[in-house]
């Protein structure tokens, strides 16, 4: 597992050395990955977390996976990266809070809007999350970051960090959401339909410490 130290917001369950890992690649106007992603809220968080079942023994670590095909896949990954920056405790309940929005940025919804009003939507996602993780000045920073600034073909502050997701995803073949990675490996029989049921025969089976 590699994670770059700006993205340490990405692992939203587990302790950063847990010796097991699960890497999730989602979209997040992918309607498969927002079912995955409640599962991963609902099941995995608790197994891993303080007290669960696998607390210290599995991390499970979100990868942004941009989807090219649908519009404005990489406005609302660009979004999340931001959150990340901005207050990084506030990553994974933005995700969730976009997740169960995501009709909004489908491509029919966003086909009359320009990149400018999408992102202003997003603003306005991220002003709606509990004050305790969104208050301040965090939607000034998080617009800044979404400023085009530089030359005209330069991008945004967190260009450089969606590069590098969109780089990871391809080197290691990765092409399509929601993709689970154990310890490394594609394991194909994971899925989106997957509960609780399916997640503790899974873990019981791969959990060897």
């Amino acid at each position: 597992m590699a994670l770059q130290p700006s993205l340490r917001p990405f692992i939203v369950a587990g302790r950063y050395d847990a010796p097991h890992t699960l890497e999730i690649f989602l979209d997040y106007v992918c309607p498969f990955s927002a079912k995955m992603a409640l599962a991963i809220d609902s099941v995995l968080k608790p197994l891993f977390s303080p007290g669960g079942k696998y607390e210290g023994k599995v991390k499970a670590i979100i990868r942004l996976q941009v989807q090219p095909w649908h519009g404005s896949s990489t406005f609302t990954h660009e979004a999340a990266l931001a959150v990340a920056r901005v207050s990084p405790e506030a990553f994974w309940p933005f995700s969730l809070a976009l997740f169960k929005q995501q009709g909004d940025y489908f491509d029919i919804p966003t086909s009359t809007l320009t990149p400018l009003q999408i992102r202003e939507k997003l603003a306005n996602l991220a002003a709606s999350l509990d004050s305790k993780l969104w208050s301040g000045d965090a939607g000034a920073k998080f617009k800044d970051l979404l400023t085009l600034k530089s030359s005209p073909n330069g991008g945004v502050a967190v260009t450089d960090d969606l590069k590098y997701t969109i780089k990871f995803s391809r080197q290691n073949g990765i092409h399509v959401s929601p993709t689970v990675l154990w310890d490394g490996l594609i394991a194909n029989e994971i899925s989106s339909s997957w509960g609780e049921k399916e997640w503790t025969e899974f873990l019981a089976a791969k959990v060897a410490v």
